[in-house]
């Protein structure tokens, strides 16, 4: 019985320290004396009254949140040191984890390609703790969305919005489970739209750039707007002194993937076969200099260094030192606008591309061909 008579003393002292704390803080009020007036300390109005009002973010979060997943997953490797090596298990485990969202009531989510990548097995976890196995409808490596199906009805769904209409200042709010933190959620401002640049030349992507805090785990997770709406899909980070930079493929172009995958199991992509190179005046300069089967004009811009055989670029009659200036309508200044600029393109149909050859100019018809895919 320690314990009890423990806490009694610790009562009564607290008592007796309420006590003194009371008589010595207190004014004794005594009949027939009149207290003297404080001096006003601050002649500022009253605080109105605090009325219930709601926030943005917790309201698009509330919106949006039920239907983001955690997605785990376990893929399976052979050990070439195990087995009869007894160099640890033949087969090896590893896991991995990230998020998605739910985009069909039915069980249809969107994730990244690289979170589900060779994944032997997938599991789905919601918020309200209910889990899934996952099947993997299919992945596109070039833009590194994925498709992942459970079996379940009614889920909760998160609504898309349109990137297109997104512009930098805009509210950027980031749902999903960093670290292994579910569900969390961070927020920041669109800082620019269309990079791409963000993760090296020539990609198919015009990342939307934010500064909401993003980690490992949070990749396949949403990037939504004020109002609740996906505006893209967390995919990519670069570390910066100070702070990091986030990117997110737009939903439209991650919508477009994945009506491709749900119709045919694959994505689709045109190219047209050639290798590009980022030209300067300085460059320019130097191969002017040094060769006499280029000339160029010493601006910046993109030039073709290679042209692959028998490939779409080759029968449009591209050729090597072609100062590449416009693919359709769209003017472009380096090799992400104009691998863009052909993926806004239409397998088997015309495509011109405007080019710049010995100081002249020529428009060439190129009818871009489908990337093989694997598998």
């Amino acid at each position: 019985m320690v314990q009890p008579r423990f806490l009694f003393r610790l009562t009564l002292l607290a008592a007796t320290a309420g006590l003194l704390t009371s008589c010595t803080g207190t004014r004794l009020a005594l009949p027939g004396l009149r207290q003297p007036e404080q001096a006003p300390i601050s002649d500022a109005a009253p605080a109105p009254t605090l009325q219930p009002s709601s926030s943005v973010i917790v309201d698009a979060v509330e919106k949006a949140g039920p239907a983001v997943v955690r997605i785990d997953t376990v893929k399976r490797t052979v050990n070439p040191l195990g087995g009869i090596f007894g160099r640890g298990p033949a087969i090896q485990q590893q896991q991995g984890q990230g998020s998605g969202f739910i985009t069909r009531s039915d069980g249809v989510l969107l994730t990244n390609a690289h979170v589900v990548e060779g994944a032997n097995e997938v599991s789905v976890t919601l918020p309200d703790g209910r889990s899934f196995t996952g099947k993997v409808l299919g992945a596109d490596p070039l833009t590194d969305v994925a498709v992942v199906r459970v079996v379940a009805s009614k889920l909760p769904v998160a609504s898309l919005g349109d990137s297109n209409k997104v512009r930098p200042g805009e509210l950027a709010i980031a749902i999903g489970n960093p670290l292994g933190l579910d569900n969390t959620v961070t927020a920041g401002i669109i800082s620019a739209i269309q990079r791409t640049n963000a993760v090296g030349e020539g990609q198919r992507v015009p990342y939307i750039q934010t500064d909401a805090a993003v980690n490992p785990g949070n990749s396949g997770g949403p990037l939504i707007n004020d109002r609740g709406q996906v505006i893209g899909i967390n995919t990519a980070i670069r570390q910066a002194p100070g702070a990091g930079l986030s990117f997110a493929i737009p939903i439209n172009t991650a919508r477009q993937i994945a009506a491709q995958i749900l119709e045919r199991g694959y994505a689709s992509h045109p190219y047209i076969g050639v290798r590009l190179q980022a030209l300067t005046p300085q460059l320019a300069k130097e191969i002017n200099a040094t060769t006499s089967e280029c000339r160029l004009p010493e601006v910046n811009g993109v030039v073709v260094v290679e042209v692959m055989a028998n490939s779409p670029a080759a029968r449009g009659g591209l050729r090597p030192c072609d100062l590449i200036e416009k693919v359709g309508a769209k003017a472009v200044r380096n090799a992400s606008e104009v691998q863009l600029a052909v993926d806004r393109g239409q397998v088997g149909e015309p495509l011109v591309i405007s080019v710049q050859r010995n100081g002249s100019r020529q428009d060439l018809t190129v009818r871009p061909a489908e990337l093989p895919h694997e598998g």
